[in-house]
């Protein structure tokens, strides 16, 4: 890019380069179809044990596992990298460092680390004159920069498709976004730090002492500058999104990192014109551009209309509130969906994720195809079917006092009289809800805190299609950890309304643990199917108490801190061997 090649070796450079970089989209396009194949594969097995198991209430034959398909569950999808940690943060001292990455996104992760080493050092004349080895590392370094570009804002978006083809979580995403964006941060370090060289070496040739050679270009030469200036955002962009940083002071890292890839991408534009790596950079601002656009539209789609989307505030004991939003448009609910959550009058424009823990639509027990294929049940109604298709109005979040602006809304909500109050808000959404669990016999779900608001629509779930005989489910172990006693509160109505519901008692136990109770006295089980108990739960007892009486394949889901899902993991790896069971983990990360 800067400096000046011969006509015939330039050219062949860059043929070369623009090769390579197709190399690398080719092998992450390969990539995400063989997954999409196996997604495929993974469906239609579970979409055959659910047919298979509705009228079965032994299925027997899907509680034994697939030797091979285990170990590799065990040895490297569930695997993390070392002994057991994966979501738990690292720390040095009371410093969050960051997670680390299961043993399949390692291997993921290392191949394309690999691939990008290699691709930027083969062909490189090593044995040519130094300017010409700089030339062409600095170009091709600065091409696969460009390249990886396109992986890494395609997985940065909300509206990121790769999530519902593939079946991976958000969050998930979030965390190879970063890798991506260390990979292009690298590429781009070296490729300034190579163009400095060159310009130094060529000063020095030239009587011009080396720095001030370089100075001088990047004063005057503004390829160099837009360039240079590229180089610098994209540096700190790497300094503010370290993990602790970005918990610490989550609202400013993400003003700060939308403000610098606008910088980057405005930066590049003035660098690269005319050069055919434009091609990328106009790919990676289309993608960026068209996936704002789509959030903007969905945003005004679903507050535009009747007058607008309202939150209802009530402060909960324990730091926490629940949070009723009133929708402008109704849409269909799924378990384990979450929204984003503006309220200008506290956040301004700055938009939070929360899961959604309640819906005021009925269960969504049958889904079209189900209808017609006439898979019913005696005690599906007509009037059952008819619920289905009820406008959703509502639905609500449990959200726990943090920093920032969960604490200002909660501040907000105590001075009023009563601790109850409606703001004017947006939501955007909603994501997420790729978790299928109604072909699972068993189905055992783990919360800590707020982490119930995720399971909490699985249970409803499922409950509703047992009564209406549309899932496997003959079993399901509700267990959820909480500091206190009154946190029960967050959630009274909805588990009043699950354990009134046809089936309940036949398919449904809750095991609630109380971490710091008071006293004795507060710890009592109001039936045997709603158990309560002091301390912490044994997780490997409690998994391994349910697997002796599984019923068909098992599903295990677990949504709090990175530690209780370390456990669960743990727990579910240690069983592999013996019986069928699947892991699913929904973390707190953003």
């Amino acid at each position: 890019m800067g400096g000046i090649d011969p006509p015939a070796v330039a050219a062949a450079i860059v043929v070369n380069n623009m090769l390579f970089s197709h190399y690398i989209l080719i092998t992450l396009g390969a990539t995400v179809i063989s997954m999409i194949i196996y997604r495929i594969a993974i469906h239609s097995v579970q979409d055959i044990r659910t047919l298979t198991c509705l009228n079965n209430d032994s299925q027997r034959y899907f509680k034994m596992p697939n030797p091979k398909f285990g170990w590799i569950k065990q040895h490297l999808l569930y695997a993390p990298l070392f002994r057991r940690r994966h979501q738990q943060q690292m720390r040095i001292g009371p410093v969050e460092t960051g997670i680390l990455p299961t043993r399949f996104q390692s291997m993921l992760l290392a191949g394309i680390i690999a691939m990008n080493v290699i691709l930027s050092a083969y062909g490189i004349e090593w044995n040519g004159p130094i300017i010409t080895k700089l030339e062409h590392l600095r170009n091709r370094s600065g091409t696969l920069a460009l390249v990886n570009m396109i992986p890494l804002v395609i997985m940065a978006g909300r509206n990121n498709p790769l999530i519902g083809w593939l079946k991976i979580s958000y969050c998930t995403f979030n965390l190879i976004h970063r890798w991506f964006g260390r990979i292009v941060a690298s590429l781009a370090v070296a490729h300034g730090a190579v163009e400095i060289m060159a310009l130094v070496i060529r000063g020095r040739k030239t009587s011009t002492p080396g720095w001030e050679s370089f100075s001088g270009t990047l004063k005057e030469v503004r390829f160099i500058t837009f360039g240079f200036v590229a180089l610098v955002a994209m540096c700190t962009i790497v300094l503010t999104s370290w993990t602790a940083f970005r918990h610490a002071f989550y609202e400013t890292f993400l003003h700060v990192h939308i403000a610098l890839v606008s910088l980057i991408m405005a930066a590049l534009w003035i660098h690269l014109d005319g050069l055919p790596q434009m091609a990328y950079l106009k790919a990676v601002i289309s993608i960026w551009v068209v996936e704002r656009l789509i959030r903007l539209s969905s945003l005004m789609y679903r507050n535009v209309g009747r007058s607008g989307t309202n939150a209802d505030i009530e402060v909960l004991p324990g730091d926490a509130m629940r949070i009723t939003l009133r929708l402008a448009r109704p849409w269909a609910f799924k378990p384990g969906q979450h929204v984003f959550l503006t309220i200008p009058s506290v956040g301004l424009w700055t938009s939070h994720p929360f899961s959604i823990a309640w819906s005021d639509a009925p269960p969504q027990q049958l889904c079209p195809r189900d209808l017609e294929k006439g898979v019913r049940t005696s005690q599906t109604s007509a009037q059952t079917i008819d619920t289905l298709a009820l406008p959703q109005t509502s639905v609500s979040l449990i959200i726990r006092r943090r920093a920032g602006f969960t604490n200002h809304l909660h501040r907000k909500a105590l001075a009023t009289l009563n601790h109850h109050l409606s703001l004017p808000a947006l939501v955007e959404g909603p994501y997420g809800g790729t978790q299928l669990l109604q072909s699972y016999g068993t189905v055992m779900l783990f919360a800590a805190g707020v982490g119930i608001t995720h399971q909490v629509p699985f249970v409803r779930d499922l409950l509703a299609g047992y009564a209406a005989g549309t899932v496997a489910a003959r079993r399901v172990l509700l267990v959820w950890i909480i500091r206190a006693p009154e946190h029960l509160e967050w959630i009274r109505p909805w588990m009043t309304t699950m354990l009134s519901m046809p089936g309940r008692r036949d398919v449904l136990r809750i095991l609630l643990f109380v971490t710091r109770p008071r006293s004795s006295k507060e710890i009592h089980s109001p039936s045997s199917t709603v158990q309560m108990f002091p301390g912490k739960p044994n997780v490997d007892a409690l998994v391994e108490m349910e697997s002796r009486e599984q019923v068909g394949a098992m599903g295990v889901g677990v949504c709090g801190p990175g530690g209780l899902g370390d456990d669960v993991r743990a727990a579910v790896r240690r069983r592999q061997g013996a019986r069928n069971v699947d892991f699913f983990e929904n973390g707190f990360g953003w």
